[in-house]
């Protein structure tokens, strides 16, 4: 009887508990795979020169922590130089590439001609080949062109991105007609309804669009190298590469060098993973 009794009194664990916590569980592990990596980065950034840095198990706590090495990526290349044209070239090629993917899309999605299945599958079969097919092909249009080692050469290949196209492309086709036929009732033409009306609702797409051309244009390296001569031109992501061949072998220096890379892509995501939010209010109701 007793037994009975303090059986009751034990407290059960029901099977929704023990599924959260197995849920939070993976979430944890799946977090330190991917935060993990850039926690050992930047340990190696701010790891004094006595410290090794190649330790299994990772020693993640620098004793004591220095800031020599951000010094000294700063200094020994031209990092600021860099750093302006890794702007310069986001600065130019995001919003264009924003521009050209709407008004791309938006025809492929809501104006009826002939031919518009085709042009979406040409568009659509760009996505699935492989980037380093095109290099040839670029070099030789901007050799022909003779734009080669210019800030051009890297923005004009990046402003068009078929998957830019694809995603607007689907977040056009989802706006309901009773929207656009009121607007063209009222008399607004296609650019009005294009920019008063479609714009706005794909708002959160845009948002994103401008995180994943930010990413790859901050971290454009391949195309870059072979189009670039002059160091003057270099991206940051470039410029990290000739940091390596300037340092040799200083894993600490190009630690740092790539944690300073890191700060602003960082920032614009943070920036416009607000902004993606904010809008989902805006989205289509009803």
């Amino acid at each position: 009887m007793t037994a009975r009794r303090l059986y009751r009194r034990t407290p059960q664990i029901d099977q929704r508990t023990v599924r959260r916590i197995g849920f939070y569980l993976l979430l944890i592990a799946v977090a330190a795979l991917f935060i993990g990596p850039f926690l050992i980065l930047l340990s190696s950034a701010i790891k004094p020169a006595d410290q090794d840095v190649f330790g299994f198990p990772p020693d993640l706590i620098p004793r004591p922590p220095v800031l020599d090495w951000f010094r000294e990526a700063w200094t020994t290349i031209p990092y600021a130089r860099f750093l302006l044209n890794s702007l310069i070239y986001v600065g130019i090629t995001v919003p264009v590439y924003l521009v050209v993917s709407a008004l791309t899309a938006y025809p492929l999605a809501r104006i009826a001609f002939r031919g518009r299945g085709l042009f979406f599958m040409l568009f659509l079969s760009i996505m699935f080949l492989p980037g380093e097919l095109m290099l040839i092909p670029r070099f030789l249009v901007m050799s022909q062109l003779r734009l080669t080692d210019t800030f051009a050469s890297v923005i004009l290949p990046a402003i068009l991105s078929s998957l830019g196209i694809f995603l607007l492309r689907q977040a056009f086709s989802q706006i309901p007609d009773e929207i656009v036929e009121a607007a063209r009732m009222d008399g607004a033409n296609e650019f009005a309804i294009f920019w008063r009306i479609a714009v706005p609702i794909v708002a959160p797409t845009l948002a994103v669009l401008a995180i994943l051309g930010f990413v790859s244009v901050w971290n454009s390296f391949i195309w870059p190298m072979v189009t670039l001569t002059s160091q003057s031109k270099f991206p940051i992501a470039l410029g990290i590469a000739y940091l390596s061949g300037v340092s040799g072998t200083d894993v600490r220096g190009l630690a740092a060098g790539t944690v300073l890379s890191l700060i602003p892509v960082v920032a614009v995501f943070l920036l416009l993973q607000k902004r993606i939010l904010d809008s989902m209010g805006g989205a289509i109701k009803g």
